[in-house]
């Protein structure tokens, strides 16, 4: 699935500039010089009209964001992004309403609405849809209650039908060359549920149950072979089923669920997926642990560590799409994990080990839109590999990225993102939301 390209906090900031600009042209405050002649009124200020208003935050009904985004595997997107920021009395973001108006160098125009609402720290709810000119829709709901863990229960819901048709195949294992490239379209569709029973605020035992229904179709990008012309035989090709049961402790200490500068989350989990229902075939066993470390090194910087290491006991009629893979910018618990100087998905194979560094640097801080706003510096360096045998030790062979981030941090909901890495490939850029980890 290809990030959202929402970029509000980012491109708030870059608006500030102007924001100073208004603020530098006002009188300044404080008691004036007694008159002995009442002064002529001064004229008005010339308001911004045409289409200036619409860039001008004086003005401007919304902020009006340009949408540029590119990665390895999605091309070039440009377009604008209309944003509302709804705050409550403490300054603090509680709704985002950004629609967009884009162009994609594969898919052509297209059209998304999106909202994010976030009525408490507690609760957060979101829904998204878009559609482009040629093959890829999407239309994403989540909904997650007791964030906190002040309560007995945490519950995370989601429904998801995603057609994306950017993903890559290489082959399976750490050495898959890049000139077995292949492209497939991705329609799926997912029912996740995820229930914490919190022993107290850091310990919680934790039950997930997703039903995936994946369905996939020959690729679409120009220049780039269709998965079936070289993965013939690969299972997974066309329409597949999994319904995964998986259980997991949970230990999370972090200062702040969002944008954590202290504490760290580990998480040891276990499952098992069935093929369209509990009684049907295994399709296969997992085992994992994917933990996070920060520490705050002053007022304005904190070091982040994420490693993750994920085994598939058992394999029978696995689908590809179900590996252990790496690559791109994001992580996802017993899913993808980030090699943030390739695209997703770049290396896949039956088991994966992935580590990531960043140092987080406070580089600016002002007060926009109603509300408060970070911009962070973020070097960073991943390591990762997949492997077939059980017995392969995870730390040779590593595939390694450095590079440096750019973020916007808006607490305590709203992260953006701009990372840019390198590797053995060539650069990569990636954009989105929320912290890689």
């Amino acid at each position: 699935m290809t990030p959202a390209r929402l970029r509000c906090v980012l491109a708030a900031l870059l608006a500030a500039a102007q924001l100073k600009q208004v603020h530098a042209q006002a009188p300044p405050q404080g008691p004036e010089p007694l008159q002995t002649q009442l002064p002529a009124p001064a004229p008005p200020a010339p308001a911004s009209s045409g289409w200036r208003r619409w860039f001008n935050p004086a003005t401007a009904p919304f902020i009006p964001i340009p949408e540029i985004a590119t990665d390895p595997n999605s091309g070039t997107t440009v377009g604008l992004i209309p944003t509302w920021l709804q705050t409550d009395e403490h300054e603090d973001i509680h709704r985002i309403i950004a629609p967009d108006v884009m162009h994609n160098t594969y898919f052509g125009y297209g059209v998304h609405g999106r909202i994010y609402a976030y009525p408490s720290a507690d609760e957060q709810w979101s829904i998204t849809a878009g559609i482009k000119e040629r093959v890829e829709r999407s239309f994403i709901a989540q909904l997650q209650q007791g964030r906190l863990r002040e309560t007995r229960w945490s519950i995370a819901t989601s429904l998801v039908y995603d057609r994306d048709g950017t993903p890559r195949f290489f082959g399976v294992g750490n050495d898959s060359p890049a000139s077995s490239e292949t492209n497939y379209t991705n329609e799926q569709g997912s029912l996740q549920a995820q229930v914490g029973l919190n022993f107290n605020r850091a310990w919680q035992l934790q039950y997930t149950v997703r039903m995936r229904i994946v369905d996939i179709l020959p690729g679409t990008l120009p220049g780039i072979p269709s998965i079936e012309t070289l993965f013939p035989e690969l299972p997974g090709l066309g329409t597949t089923k999994a319904l995964l049961n998986r259980l997991a402790i949970v230990y999370d200490t972090r200062d702040d669920l969002t944008a954590p500068r202290s504490g760290a989350e580990w998480v040891l989990y276990a499952g098992v997926a069935n093929q369209g229902g509990l009684l049907g075939d295994s399709l296969y066993s997992e085992a994992g642990i994917d933990d996070r470390i920060f520490w705050a090194l002053g007022r304005s910087t904190s070091l982040a560590v994420h490693t993750a290491l994920r085994y598939l006991p058992r394999t029978d009629e696995l689908p590809f799409w179900a590996l252990s893979c790496i690559g791109g910018q994001q992580t996802e618990i017993g899913g993808t994990q980030p090699l943030r100087g390739y695209g997703a998905g770049r290396y896949c194979d039956r088991n994966s080990f992935s580590a990531s560094v960043e140092l987080r640097q406070r580089i600016w801080s002002l007060h926009i839109f109603a509300t408060h706003a970070d911009l962070e510096l973020t070097p960073f360096f991943d390591v990762g590999r997949v492997f077939e045998g059980t017995g392969t030790w995870p730390l040779t062979q590593l595939h390694k990225v450095g590079g440096i981030g750019f973020r916007g941090v808006a607490r305590p909901f709203v992260v953006g993102y701009v990372d840019i890495g390198y590797g053995n490939e060539g650069v990569a850029v990636f954009t989105g939301l929320n912290y890689p980890f």
